[in-house]
């Protein structure tokens, strides 16, 4: 059948010759049925619907779109980057990082966090977060940074560590950004406007290009001008000026929100604190603060030969350059320079204090190679005052050095109603009279507070209630203020318990379980907030000063503690705040009599205040014991436990 098949096929070929030919010349072989099928096209219906081709038009699109962004904001970097200081990458940076905190917090902040270990956690990271924020956007942002960290006792032991950090010194700016500033204020270059030369003119002064200090806004140089005089040309961080207004409005929108989303009432403070911040920038305001304070410790008897505010020059100072002169000093925090024995001769002073001169006689002043002088260390190290062996100190007291101090800082509350509102201890230095006394100079003015005179008698009589537990005039006060718990106020204003009023004891926490212990934390933390609520109160009538004057409490009482709490802050506090009520020039004369038969009476109180402090001192000696400072720490902390607060460290720890 197949052969038959075959023979079909081949009479429908075509019959030329070469046709038959080829037909002769196959061979006979088997072949399948099937096996080779006519070529048949499908039907249209089998193929189905029809479909077009695929041309990736979202895939193109959404790539067009990335590619559009990111050159857009390529660009918009390069421009905030070179035109703007960074200031809208900071702004972006921190409206980022507070949403992810406050949305952190919203979600985490209950006995048991959904989306962490514990509480402790959440608190954490979160200061983690913000702590590499402020480190990250610099300027006015390290500035709050440094803010928050002198207020830092009252938060969670997990931010305390964090911002323990903020003190360390800010990175300086380069010659030719301070270069920029100087000629942008002065319409002129740092030669022409101090007179000095970088290449060894003679008769020139010199200046180094290397800054001594630096700091979150501003950094100090050294010079020698062309008369001799040496000074501290504090010039501010060029970046500083653009991001200024920025950072502030970041910081009021950022604030807003924090407040409305964890029931704060505190943003009607914040114009007040932005005020003051922005101030802070203005080295012509801070001239100002320099020369009111120095002519009001001048008119002071018991302050002008204990204190020494450095002169400022008006004619080499502008909104963003200061020169002042430069002092010789030890820092406060270097206690052991304070005190160890002194090898500068008899009746001799430290540098440049009262007469004593900078160097000593028949010394040069050792120079570098004026070839050199842009990366030289030009300004004499002067050391010769501790001995040869270089073991000595300015040989003072340091109850001397803290009651100057409180003193000082009593007198600006109570008398003055000017207040300089930043003295930690690289803004204090420390000199040695020819007496041997010691000397304290106030350096950095940006900072102040101005108290009327209405509110500043106030405060004095406030200070008078509390030492006198005089409840009645306590609440009355602190009602004026729009506060709402005048015990926990008075706490927070004297730094130790209050004990007139009805503050309530903590329950122990020993002996719970893991979740109770969670929820007994839990309700300590929203009591903290409570306890805030409590003190701001009526915010309208919160005296904004009261922020500031709360920050120079406590720095200098950690100054205190720092030192080994050498005085009795309170007590000295609490006698100008007396003596002001019946000094005080605005004051009409029969309640200034009728004040100095209190002030006797209130000495006489005190009495009791002074045997607690020998007894810690006793305690201290016999190495039984901290100093009276450490007492009230312990006792705050006692206390601060039933308003969910952790004091547990001092505030210039770290």
């Amino acid at each position: 059948m197949a052969h038959v098949t075959l023979l079909r096929s081949l009479r429908r070929l075509p019959t030329s010759p070469h046709s038959l030919l080829l037909a002769r010349a196959v061979p006979r072989r088997a072949v399948h049925a099937g096996e080779f099928q006519p070529f048949v096209p499908p039907s249209p219906s089998s193929l189905g619907k029809p479909v077009a081709a695929k041309t990736y038009t979202r895939t193109r699109k959404w790539l067009r779109r990335l590619v559009y962004t990111s050159i857009v904001t390529g660009i918009a970097y390069g421009i905030d980057s070179q035109f703007y200081a960074s200031s809208l990458t900071r702004t972006a940076r921190t409206f980022s990082v507070g949403l992810l905190v406050a949305l952190d917090y919203k979600i985490n902040f209950r006995p048991e966090p959904p989306l962490a270990s514990s509480i402790a956690a959440v608190h954490a990271r979160n200061a983690e977060r913000l702590s590499d924020l402020l480190r990250s956007n610099g300027g006015l942002y390290l500035k709050m940074g440094q803010a928050i960290a002198m207020q830092s006792a009252i938060l969670p032991p997990e931010f305390q560590a964090m911002f323990s950090r903020m003190f360390d010194d800010a990175p300086q700016n380069e010659w030719k950004e301070v270069e920029k500033t100087i000629r942008e204020d002065f319409g002129k270059s740092p030669e022409e406007v101090f007179g000095v030369s970088f290449t060894g003119e003679p008769g020139k002064g010199v200046m180094e290009q290397r800054a001594r200090a630096s700091a979150s806004v501003a950094q100090v140089h050294w010079a020698r001008l062309q008369d001799g005089r040496e000074v501290a040309i504090k010039i501010q961080k060029h970046e500083i000026e653009q991001q200024l207004a920025w950072d502030l409005w970041a910081f009021k929108a950022v604030t807003w929100i924090y407040s409305k989303m964890f029931d704060i009432p505190f943003y009607s403070l914040v114009p007040y604190i932005s005020e003051r911040l922005s101030l802070e920038t203005d080295f012509e305001n801070e001239a100002t603060n320099a020369e009111t304070m120095a002519r009001l410790v001048a008119g002071e008897p018991r302050l002008r030969d204990r204190v020494y505010i450095p002169k400022v020059y008006r004619d080499l100072t502008s909104r963003r350059v200061m020169t002042a002169e430069w002092v010789e000093g030890v820092r406060l925090w270097d206690k052991d320079a304070i005190t160890r024995p002194w090898r500068g001769g008899w009746r001799q002073g430290s540098p440049g204090c009262q007469g004593t001169p900078m160097d000593p006689p028949n010394s040069t002043i050792p120079l570098s190679d004026a070839r050199n002088a842009r990366a030289a260390k030009l300004k004499p190290e002067r050391t010769h005052w501790k001995g040869p062996n270089q073991r000595g100190g300015l040989g003072v007291s340091l109850k001397d050095v803290m009651t100057t101090m409180v003193d000082l800082f009593s007198a600006q509350m109570f008398l003055f109603g000017w207040v300089h509102c930043d003295p930690h201890p690289g803004n204090i230095f420390i000199r040695r009279k020819p007496s041997g006394q010691p000397e304290l100079v106030l350096i950095d003015h940006g900072l102040y507070i101005h108290m009327e005179p209405h509110f500043r008698h106030e405060y004095a009589r406030f200070w008078k209630a509390l030492l006198t537990f005089d409840n009645k005039t306590l609440g009355a006060i602190a009602k004026g203020w729009g506060v709402n718990n005048a015990d926990i106020f008075a706490s927070a204003t004297l730094l130790r318990p209050y004990r007139g009023g009805d503050m309530s004891t903590q329950r122990g926490i020993e002996g719970l379980s893991k979740r109770e212990r969670a929820e007994r934390h839990y309700e300590m933390q929203q009591a903290a907030r409570k306890a805030i609520r409590e003190i701001l109160g009526d915010e309208n009538k919160w005296p904004r000063e009261l922020i500031f004057i709360g920050r120079n409490l406590r720095i200098v009482q950690g100054n205190n503690q720092f030192l080994g709490s050498p005085v009795n802050r309170v007590k000295i506090t609490g006698v100008w705040a007396s003596r002001a009520l019946v000094e005080s020039p605005d004051l009409p004369l029969p309640e200034k009599i009728r004040n100095f038969g209190r002030h006797v009476v209130f000495r006489f109180v005190l009495f009791s205040s002074d045997l607690f402090f020998w007894f810690t001192k006793i305690r201290q000696f016999l190495k039984l014991g901290g100093g009276m400072e450490d007492d009230l720490e312990a006792q705050m902390q006692t206390m601060a436990k039933d308003m969910g607060v952790d004091l547990n460290h001092g505030v210039f720890e770290g």
